[in-house]
């Protein structure tokens, strides 16, 4: 059977419904995973029962992370949160987390790793990275290469691509500050900010602050991230 990858959602209060893209699917099911949405979680048994089920788990990306969870009030920056989703998001991840699930976390993905595991964000990147190159352009389509990273030789993220740099999208406000424990930095922009993290230990765990699902539609060598959890969900049954 193949593995069955857990995918986050986000209760969209206004519509009334769950929503999740549909890149985040297509990218899973091209990976040999079978992926299945988890919906907003408010009761301690089940998360258990959705980390029973599933062999890996995709953090999606999404509106802001309080700052309020790593103890900073917000700026003016800060549009959209939602303390039900971290709630919810955060109580998944301590229990994939404490089970070695593997686990890719994606833009605010990568945020919630990082905050969890005690570390904090830029709020604003463009206004609090002295240095600060192009972030979230405003006119610029998600599957467009934007920017280039710096791959960390050594690293499980560098073993995937063989390669020393290479371009992606730029969707996000917000980015690493403080590295949480048990992280290690895997990429970097040409300004210094963290694009990719992953464990410092040998569990598969890795997050990235752009979006590879939506660079699938013109580069399939994205795939490899995609590839690289199900293999480890493979590996973990």
């Amino acid at each position: 059977m193949k593995p069955i990858i857990g995918i986050t959602s986000f209760d969209e209060q206004v519509q009334g419904y769950h929503s999740i893209n549909n890149n985040y699917v297509n990218a899973v099911f091209a990976a040999g995973g079978i992926p299945i949405s988890i919906p907003t979680i408010k009761n301690e048994e089940d998360y258990e029962a959705y980390i029973n089920i599933i062999d890996g788990l995709i953090f999606s990306g999404g509106i802001d992370i309080s700052p309020l969870r790593y103890g900073e009030n917000p700026l003016k920056e800060i549009k959209r949160i939602s303390t039900i989703r971290d709630e919810y998001e955060l109580g998944l991840f301590d229990k994939a987390y404490k089970k070695k699930l593997p686990i890719l976390g994606i833009c605010r993905g990568l945020q919630l790793m990082n905050v969890y595991l005690g570390g904090s964000l830029f709020q604003d990147v463009n206004n609090q990275l002295a240095g600060s190159l192009g972030h979230c352009p405003e006119y610029i389509t998600i599957e467009e290469d934007y920017h280039p990273i710096n791959l960390r030789k050594g690293t499980r993220f560098h073993d995937l691509f063989n390669k020393d740099k290479i371009n992606v999208n730029s969707y996000h406000h917000q980015g690493i500050n403080r590295l949480g424990e048990n992280l290690q930095v895997a990429a970097l922009a040409d300004d210094g900010l963290v694009e990719a993290v992953e464990a410092a230990d040998d569990r598969f765990m890795i997050g990235v602050q752009f979006h590879p699902e939506a660079l699938l539609k013109r580069r399939p060598e994205f795939l490899k991230i995609f590839e690289g959890l199900v293999m480890a969900a493979k590996d973990n049954r």
